[in-house]
């Protein structure tokens, strides 16, 4: 007789490990304050469901109001931090965001040609409290360097137009798709430009507040920002802000890293994007002030109790219930 040779269904392990979160490298500096920087990564990609792997590049002197220095970290000592952990995890993507010097640029971008398949997601800060002869080679390296390998790099519309069009001369200010191509001139493939201004519209209704990482003067009523995501084709997809007095700190940061999580997890872009800046949205908006400077983005907003019946703004609590983690709407990732 014929042995039956079908296998039974194997049974569940009980005692298999379920399978970890998706695991996202961040080269960031330490930023004292927690608003951006390594604290401000390793926040957003814990709210996201993601792991961090945060390699420290630089150790910035700063409080909630300003930036003052940094004392920068070793080049080797960058790149042995990363290679470390890189023999022992699985990574799912990477984030990019302040380097510290030159050196560190060239480090980290030697770490990055080893995974090339891995989405970048990387993000230029405001740098202009560092020193011209500091500044310029940095910027020249980034550029050189990080930009080929980079899926999406994340800036303010004006860090983006000093960074990629230094030499832009027109009245109107360059379009996102202008910045994308001069980004995928250096191999680039995505832009994503925040705090456009838009002109005031009349009768428009409302999102959130402000999401630049700098506030200003109170702006005339209902003035709007733009968000947008592209590429040397064209504008691709962006959300639109109500722009409020309201100065932040750790957007930039909050945006990218939110993304980089998404990607890493296996999102698709123009949806990744869209939910990324939601949570920035929803993360600015239940924002706090530590401290006499600027407003620090809540990443943990979710977390929040509901409000007690009858309590709003003035009891410090939020005007409607955070969503429900679990709910297939809402940013936050559980894995």
């Amino acid at each position: 007789m014929t042995p039956d040779t079908t296998t039974a269904p194997a049974l569940e392990d009980p005692h298999t490990e379920p399978p970890p979160p998706a695991c996202v490298m961040c080269f960031n500096a330490s930023d004292p304050s927690g608003a951006g920087g390594m604290a401000g990564d390793v926040a957003t990609i814990a709210a996201m469901g993601a792991h961090a792997l945060p390699v420290v590049t630089s150790i910035v002197m700063r409080d909630t109001a300003d930036t003052f220095d940094q004392h920068e970290i070793d080049a080797d000592a960058v790149a042995e931090q990363a290679r470390t952990i890189l023999e022992d995890v699985t990574l799912a993507g990477w984030k990019v965001g302040f380097l510290g010097n030159a050196d560190n640029v060239s480090a980290v971008a030697e770490v990055l040609s080893d995974y090339t398949e891995i989405p970048l997601v990387s993000y230029l800060p405001n740098l202009s409290w560092m020193e011209e002869d500091a500044l310029q080679p940095y910027l020249d390296a980034f550029r050189e360097l990080i930009l080929p390998a980079t899926e999406v790099l994340v800036g303010s519309h004006k860090t983006l137009q000093d960074f990629l069009l230094p030499e832009w001369d027109s009245e109107r200010p360059p379009s996102a798709r202008e910045l994308a191509v001069a980004a995928g001139e250096h191999g680039t493939r995505y832009v994503l430009v925040t705090g456009i201004m838009l002109a005031p519209k009349a009768g428009k209704s409302s999102l959130r507040a402000d999401k630049g990482e700098r506030g200003s003067a109170a702006p005339p009523p209902e003035q709007y920002i733009d968000n947008v995501l592209a590429s040397p084709q064209g504008a691709i997809t962006g959300e639109k802000f109500e722009r409020f007095d309201t100065s932040f700190m750790g957007a930039g940061d909050t945006l990218a890293a939110a993304l980089a999580a998404l990607l890493a997890a296996g999102s698709e872009l123009q949806p990744a994007v869209g939910e990324a800046l939601s949570f920035l949205d929803q993360s600015l908006d239940a924002g706090f002030r530590p401290g006499m400077g600027h407003v620090v983005p809540d990443r943990f907003f979710w977390a929040l109790p509901p409000p007690e019946e009858g309590e709003g703004p003035e009891g410090d609590m939020p005007e409607t219930e955070p969503e429900d983690p679990q709910s297939k709407n809402s940013p936050r990732r559980v894995h």
